[in-house]
């Protein structure tokens, strides 16, 4: 009897060890096509990973981010309202499985944001103090993270240059968020930790 709890334990732990292997292989893939610029062949793998790690908020995390992203570099209007549409759809599947998750309300307010882009004068007005409002939830959960940190920081840049006001405040915490950027620590090494550059170079634009 002992001989066979034995032999079973090891095959679950054969089993678990080869889902972590198959899973890290996976994101690391997906990462490294992200970062290459090919954004449709990692939305497809973190697609088939996010259809067997069901309570795993990250797969859909990057589905969301890169298509955002997407959307904010499109011209083609109908090509970006599309593009938001699907973004929100994953999203919707991180705010179930996350909903205090600061990384899942910052991809949520990118969103938001993006759809202000689209058309100011309809989404203008309905989404700025919800934007607002995601934000300040996420810094009160995580004040050091940096995504956090700049992109609150940007956005709020942005509605005081619509409004005429002072930009220093913002454009000081921006340098904040690149020094948090140094020195944070991302909980796994598939923890999203994008964000520096951006901030760089919003940062130096600020000056």
């Amino acid at each position: 009897m002992t001989k066979l709890i034995s032999t079973f334990v090891f095959f679950v732990a054969t089993l678990v060890a080869h889902a972590q292997s198959s899973y890290e292989k996976g994101m690391a893939n997906g990462l490294t096509l992200w970062k290459a610029g090919k954004n449709a062949e990692a939305i497809a793998q973190f697609e088939r990973i996010a259809s067997v790690e069901k309570n795993n908020w990250l797969p859909n995390y990057y589905i969301t981010i890169i298509t955002t992203f997407s959307a904010f570099g499109e011209q083609d209007k109908n090509k970006m309202k599309s593009l938001l549409e699907a973004a929100q759809k994953t999203q919707n599947i991180l705010n179930a499985l996350e909903p205090n998750n600061p990384e899942v309300l910052v991809s949520q307010a990118m969103i938001h944001t993006a759809w202000i882009v689209f058309d100011p004068m309809t989404y203008g007005q309905q989404l700025y103090g919800e934007v607002i409002g995601l934000y300040e939830k996420a810094a009160a959960i995580a004040p050091t993270n940096p995504r956090v940190v700049f992109n609150k920081a940007s956005f709020e840049k942005g509605g005081a240059e619509y409004f005429g006001t002072d930009t220093t405040p913002m454009c000081e915490k921006m340098k904040k968020s690149i020094e948090l950027f140094a020195t944070f620590k991302p909980e796994t090494p598939f923890h999203p930790t994008w964000g520096v550059e951006r901030a760089k170079q919003e940062a130096a634009n600020c000056n």
